[in-house]
């Protein structure tokens, strides 16, 4: 599926791209990186895990809403990272730590499957991804 088919389905609905939601979305994106790392301070492994996620999934979103599209299902998210690593804006690596993040949050939150070693990675991931995405921002406003 690409873009054009997640906005047929209704998986994605186009918008003016909207920097106050940009901007809104890093913030969340921040906050939920800060309670992970404070998660696995606690020994939270689970939390850590979903708090990643979600920072991650805020960061892209952020993404979506410069590009002018707003998501309806999460799995649209992924869509619109792998055309941007088609269009050579990202790289691979960031759709592929984006899916582990969906897969180790759903494992965590559905099947009770998570580890420090998993919530470190995890975090490491979050962090490295989150960046790659406010680099991506920085340069649109260019």
């Amino acid at each position: 599926m690409n873009v054009n088919e997640c906005v047929q389905k209704g998986w994605l609905v186009r918008i003016a791209p909207d920097q106050e939601l940009v901007h809104k979305e890093l913030v969340e994106s921040a906050y939920d990186l800060e309670k992970a790392g404070s998660a696995l301070d606690d020994e939270d492994y689970k939390w850590g895990i979903v708090k990643s996620y979600y920072a991650m999934f805020h960061a892209a979103r952020a993404i979506l809403f410069s590009l002018g599209y707003q998501e309806k299902r999460h799995a649209a998210v992924t869509i619109v990272l792998e055309e941007l690593h088609k269009q050579g804006k990202i790289e691979s690596k960031f759709v592929t730590q984006f899916k582990a993040a969906i897969s180790a949050r759903e494992d965590a939150d559905y099947h009770y499957t998570y580890s420090d070693v998993l919530a470190r990675q995890s975090l490491d991931m979050a962090e490295e991804f989150t960046h790659r995405m406010q680099k991506l921002l920085n340069r649109a406003d260019k």
